[in-house]
């Protein structure tokens, strides 16, 4: 082993003639130990929020959505379309057709909704919805003349409607053609052929409809909104988007789930973040007792730095001994805060040790807990920097010990 490892090692834990030094030491330890376990448990509690709100909004968005950049409609022809398919990174992709229109009632009365035409077959594959159809599957076809639409419960609540009534859908180009024709509006009559329940902030007044019908009521026949995405790896989202915006050129508008809720997403990073540099104080704390601990070994042990520099052991060589030390106590205190951190996480995660106050009204009874190791990393790298920069002092007075004074005396 190395001479200044031996020396460190042997500094650090021997019995100290001055047991304030020892107490520091431990202090010291505690604080490393203590600090980084709590950044470990806090920075898993902010990714298992983040994972819970993205699994909450990704329940309703996809992958990656291609729009228009020039306008609401969305022209890309067979031969486009057939290149996402053949894309190896994408499993399924879902045109749309989407717009906003007044639902009325024959009883009188209406609601402004939003209508969104889709491809009953993949759009069920791709999103969660929960749905009740009456006898069917996920039927929106024309039966007797009518198309089918799936509305949400609070907004057949609201319009006192059943599965199996009719609405009216009125869109707003149809209102417009009927002003400059002098004409009454278009109506497209729909049978209500099932309900979905909304998930948590997600839009109820969203109707759909099958995508022909959609364009029909919106009168963009052969064109879509968009067309949302279904990737084999959501990861592979930004470089996906990378392809895609290289292959479509700059008519589309590329987003990924992130791009999405972008700022809700940014906000929880900054709080996770926040946090980090927030504890990362408690351990700055706790290092600054290494400099008092390691500065008052310095003033002990001057007599035996003298004689190590006289058998040969130069500056930079003293001066590894203590900052070897302060290494040593970042070693110890980040593994112990690290096992304890990570022990803490798995016990959450596995048996919900800390409770959500009200967590009848939500949708999860514990807070939840999510251990990514890059996170893990940057914890254990913090610390062990903080408590080589506190060492660095005490490391710079031993390697300036004068022989000759040191010795006078002895």
């Amino acid at each position: 082993m190395n001479p200044s490892s031996v020396i460190a090692r042997r500094y650090l834990f021997s019995k100290k003639k001055i047991t304030l030094i020892s107490v520091l030491t431990g202090i010291s330890i505690a604080g490393v130990t203590v600090g980084t376990a709590m950044l470990i448990v806090v920075l898993s509690v902010f990714n298992g929020f983040f994972e819970l709100v993205k699994n909450m909004m990704m329940a309703q968005d996809p992958d990656i959505r291609i729009e228009s950049a020039e306008g609401r409609v969305l022209y890309l022809g067979d031969e486009r379309v057939q290149e996402l398919s053949d894309m190896p990174e994408i499993e399924l992709i879902s045109p749309y057709v989407t717009g906003k229109a007044l639902v009325a009632l024959n009883r009188g009365g209406y609601k402004v909704a939003t209508v969104k035409g889709v491809e009953p077959e993949t759009f069920s594959r791709m999103f969660e919805l929960e749905t009740n159809f009456r006898g069917r599957g996920f039927d929106l076809s024309v039966k007797d003349g009518r198309p089918g639409m799936l509305m949400s419960r609070p907004m057949m609540s609201r319009l006192g409607l059943d599965i199996d009534s009719e609405a009216v859908l009125l869109s707003a180009e149809s209102i417009q053609r009927s002003l400059v024709q002098f004409s009454g509006p278009r109506m497209f009559r729909f049978d209500v052929r099932g309900s979905y329940r909304p998930a948590e902030k997600q839009d109820a007044s969203i109707i759909y409809v099958d995508k022909q019908a959609a364009q029909r009521v919106f009168n963009i026949r052969n064109a879509i909104s968009g067309i949302d995405v279904m990737l084999a790896d959501h990861r592979q989202a930004d470089i996906v988007k990378a392809k895609l915006e290289t292959l479509l050129g700059d008519e589309v508008q590329v987003r990924t789930w992130y791009d999405l809720h972008k700022a809700q997403y940014d906000v929880m990073n900054l709080e996770k973040w926040g946090a980090y540099v927030v504890l990362m104080i408690i351990v700055l704390v706790a290092v600054l007792n290494i400099v008092g601990s390691l500065t008052m070994i310095t003033i002990q042990k001057t007599r035996d730095i003298a004689m190590l520099r006289s058998i040969g052991f130069t500056p930079k060589d003293v001066r590894n001994v203590f900052l070897k030390q302060g290494l040593f106590i970042g070693i110890i205190g980040c593994g112990l805060g690290g096992g304890i951190g990570l022990l803490l996480t798995w016990l959450q995660h596995e048996f919900g040790l800390v409770r959500l106050f009200g967590a009848e009204s939500f949708i999860i009874d514990a807070y939840p807990v999510a251990f990514v190791a890059t996170d893990l990393i940057l914890v254990l790298a913090g610390s062990l920097i903080l408590c080589l920069l506190a060492s660095v002092y005490p490391a710079a007075r031993a390697a300036s010990v004068d022989i000759a004074d040191a010795l006078r005396y002895e």
